[in-house]
């Protein structure tokens, strides 16, 4: 009897053999789930995602889900959607996400992304101040004034 054992599920006794024994997970839309990504440096990165939708496509059925990526050294904060079907395996896996240890909050999503928002903004102005500078003051020495 080694490996097996007797399990009860919803009042029925059902003998298991737990050495081939699959792990189902039954997820829905909306649920939080982790997402390990591999990169394309050969690394892992785990990253909080949403199941946005089931496209119930007759070769590949797919599972859709809305990523996160904080964004670092330079980058933006954004959303990806990824696609997860069969033969993604080896590219992508995914587990729900306890509630305890999701570090993503509402709040922290929304100022990331206001503070981006806030840093192109800068940016624009400052291109826009050095265009006014350079109208007033190079061209008008050749004559070639742009308003």
């Amino acid at each position: 009897m080694e490996g097996k054992r007797i399990v009860e599920i919803d009042g029925v006794k059902i003998e298991a053999d737990f050495r081939t024994a699959k792990r189902i997970d039954t997820f829905a839309v909306g649920d939080n789930v982790k997402v390990l990504c591999k990169e394309y440096d050969g690394q892992y990165k785990v990253k909080p995602g949403i199941i946005t939708d089931f496209a119930n496509f007759k070769e590949k059925p797919t599972i859709v889900v809305a990523v996160f990526n904080e964004g670092s050294w330079g980058s933006s904060p954004s959303i990806e959607f990824i696609y997860i079907y069969e033969g993604m395996e080896d590219k992508y896996e995914i587990v729900f996400a306890d509630d305890e240890e999701l570090k993503l909050t509402k709040d922290g999503v929304v100022e990331k992304f206001e503070r981006e928002i806030q840093k192109k903004r800068n940016e624009a102005q400052d291109l826009q101040n050095q265009l006014n500078y350079f109208k007033k003051h190079f061209l008008k020495k050749q004559g070639d004034l742009i308003n």
